[in-house]
């Protein structure tokens, strides 16, 4: 799960919602998160912005994190 993943999850925004709020086709964002396309560096900055991470940190919206298990 990339980093980016688990911060819109946090926020509980779906796909749709972030990439409104980033002003990214949601279809891109899909594609970012499945890791099927490499943002440019525009695009990765708006992510950052969208989910108030500063934008020097914008790279890190890419990593990969531990998936943590569903505790219900």
């Amino acid at each position: 799960m990339l980093h980016l993943t688990r911060l819109r999850e946090a926020r509980r925004w779906t796909k749709v919602e972030l990439a409104r709020r980033a002003r990214i086709h949601p279809a891109e964002l899909g594609k970012i998160e499945s890791g099927r396309l490499r943002p440019y560096p525009h695009q990765l900055e708006k992510l950052a912005r969208a989910l108030h991470v500063a934008t020097t940190d914008a790279s890190r919206l890419l990593e990969r994190v531990a998936e943590q298990p569903d505790v219900t």
